[in-house]
């Protein structure tokens, strides 16, 4: 069995070395995905044109972005037109530095996940009235109890029960309602079509530093610091969703697998299953 399973990653081996994943590259995804407990990653590069896994290495660190841009080379990397990221500033700088041409975008999906700043406004509101001297603010503590999914869940999705809670919040939290509203109506903003989008979060970003929520307030800032890369990747209709879906699939395999001691056996299987190899099959005529 272990002649046969080094057989296989012989083939896999073989067939990356005679295949050129990296040729005529002109629009990339990178994202990471987590392999082993400990903060063990693989970091991930998706082409967009043909929907496969085209580079995988072990790290999340500027040195794992930079070994895929020296697997690139210069001439490949300046015919480099998209690069979409999770937003990560140091990312983009690696890009900037490295792929001159290329426009750096913010994967939208992720700029919602930023919106947490939701559950901290609902945090604070807990823990303020939990700790209050006001009996009546002491109970309303405890109905705030499970707000948390009907917050965070798309209206479409809302049972009845979490409805009601909703319903309940804007009665008697005006705060908290409003910041609910901020985080929906950015998630709709980045299912918008230009040029509608950016004017709509232009529009979203002066409500968000109007609003007197500290958290929305720091979370404007920070997508006025990515705006550049938001707005590339909205106007152009970009994002991480490939990446994502190659992430999701690694994971079912390290479900399968019950796990990975170390890096290699994650990658191989990775190109396998997502990349665009076809390793000769063992025993085949």
């Amino acid at each position: 069995m272990a002649q046969r399973g080094s057989d296989h990653h012989a083939s896999g081996a073989e067939a990356r070395a005679k295949t050129d994943l990296l040729e005529s590259v002109w629009c990339i995804g990178i994202d990471e995905v987590s392999y082993k407990k400990g903060h063990r990653y693989v970091m991930l590069v998706v082409e967009y044109d043909r929907d496969g896994l085209i580079w995988a290495a072990e790290g999340r660190t500027g040195e794992t972005v930079r070994a895929f841009f020296d697997a690139l080379g210069p001439e490949r990397c300046a015919a480099l037109e998209f690069v979409s990221a999770d937003g990560a500033l140091w990312v983009e700088d690696i890009v900037r530095e490295r792929c001159p041409n290329a426009t750096p975008c913010t994967d939208p999906f992720h700029v919602v996940a930023w919106a947490d700043a939701l559950d901290r406004v609902r945090r604070d509101l807990w823990n303020r009235l939990r700790r209050s001297a006001d009996p009546s603010e002491r109970a309303l503590s405890r109905s705030l109890k499970g707000a948390r999914h009907a917050l965070w869940k798309r209206p479409d999705a809302l049972t009845d029960r979490q409805a009601g809670k909703l319903s309940w919040i804007q009665r008697v939290n005006r705060p908290l309602w409003r910041a609910y509203l901020l985080k929906e109506q950015l998630r709709a903003i980045v299912q918008s079509k230009p040029p509608d989008a950016l004017q709509l979060l232009h529009e979203w970003l002066a409500c968000a530093a109007h609003s007197r929520l500290r958290p929305f307030v720091e979370l404007g800032r920070r997508i006025r610091r990515h705006f550049e890369g938001i707005h590339a990747a909205l106007y152009f209709g970009l994002s991480n969703a490939r990446v994502e879906s190659a992430n999701t699939r690694l994971r079912l395999l390290h479900r399968i697998a019950f796990g990975f001691r170390s890096a290699q056996p994650a990658i191989a299987l990775a190109f396998l299953k997502i990349g665009r190899l076809c390793p000769p099959l063992p025993h085949a005529a």
